[in-house]
């Protein structure tokens, strides 16, 4: 067994670093995982470029990565149902099971929660981009060997997506619109017509994003990267039910706010880098729009895992690049990239 782990460590914006540090032996109740892969979210994105994303910002070195997948390779202690050698997706939330959130079934607000490469906590819990990590048994979900580690890490933004979706409420034969067209967009999309939705618009700025959503299904796809004329016209004569604000910017939950009907609802899923949006506030009165937030995910986590593992959602067609480990400093430039890129997975050296 290696006494040495290399993870992708930020120090600062645009700082990642490669970092060689010592295995702690492990401790009671936890097991140690090789590194399988990992996909790059738009979060480490955020962390990468701010040192920060929304309102958490990175005080000291954090490793990032929590779209992560491997193999058990220690166990330490009691692992009910897990044993050396099982290859698993790894579930990065550890919540508490006791505070008010987690007593009323909504474990992604626990008052206690430690996400893996995330600055929301200090000291900082450190994230899956390193070759060897720790995890406690609850984090592992086991995957059959047919599912592809590249495959299985994608299970924690698809679980982001079912959450996401969950939230809007019953959406069957409903019309939506997605602002934003990158990975949790796509799978958003995917998510929601799984869930009922027949008629789906992915809009954005980009064209090469908007021309793979396109690709995997999209009913309609609009560029506003010139203005929403299109997307008024297609309102006017058929209103939008539901719009999911992915983008993470102000522009993006005011169009949400604008397009959808007088009653209907918008879903705010992405994060902006420096945690505040302007809200058109009359407009959420006025047209009586339910605004609902959608924080991370709960218990979707498994059954993303079984939904990937049952051929249900092909997370997969997403992936446009994979890139070793080691080279991670320059996947997250590769990934920064949205004319290149749509999802960078990193994989095993």
């Amino acid at each position: 067994m290696t006494s040495i782990a290399l993870a992708a460590t930020l120090f600062g914006p645009e700082d990642l670093r490669m970092i060689e540090h010592p295995l702690d032996k492990l401790a009671d109740g936890m097991v140690r995982i090789r590194f399988g892969a990992g996909g790059i979210c738009g979060s480490d994105m955020h962390y990468f470029r701010h040192a920060r994303t929304g309102d958490f910002v990175v005080k000291s070195p954090l490793v990032l990565g929590h779209e992560i997948s491997g193999e058990v390779v220690e166990i330490a202690g009691a692992a009910a149902n897990l044993k050396v050698g099982d290859r698993v997706a790894i579930n990065p939330s550890r919540w508490c099971g006791h505070c008010v959130a987690c007593r009323e079934g909504r474990p992604n607000l626990c008052e206690n929660i430690y996400f893996m490469g995330s600055a929301s906590k200090t000291p900082h819990m450190q994230g899956g981009f390193a070759n060897y990590f720790d995890a406690i048994p609850a984090q592992c979900v086991k995957i059959p060997d047919h599912v592809s580690y590249q495959a299985a890490a994608l299970a924690e933004p698809l679980a982001v997506c079912l959450h996401a979706v969950a939230r809007a409420g019953n959406i069957e034969g409903k019309r939506g619109i997605i602002f934003g067209a990158g990975p949790i967009g796509l799978l958003t999309m995917l998510a929601a017509r799984r869930a009922g939705m027949t008629d789906i618009t992915v809009a954005d700025i980009a064209p090469a994003p908007l021309a793979f959503a396109t690709r995997l299904g999209a009913s309609h796809v609009e560029n506003i990267s010139g203005g929403e004329e299109g997307l008024k016209a297609q309102a006017a004569s058929r209103p939008y039910d539901v719009a999911f604000e992915v983008s993470g910017t102000a522009a993006g939950l005011a169009s949400a706010i604008g397009i959808v009907r007088r009653g209907g609802i918008v879903v705010q899923i992405g994060n902006l880098p420096g945690g505040q949006i302007p809200t058109p506030s009359n407009a959420v009165m006025a047209k009586e729009i339910d605004l609902r937030g959608s924080f991370r995910f709960g218990f979707e986590f498994a059954t993303a895992v079984e939904l990937i593992s049952n051929g249900s959602v092909d997370v997969l067609s997403l992936v446009t690049t994979e890139r070793p480990l080691s080279t991670a400093p320059d996947a997250l430039r590769l990934a920064l990239d949205r004319s290149q890129s749509v999802k960078v997975v990193l994989t095993a050296d």
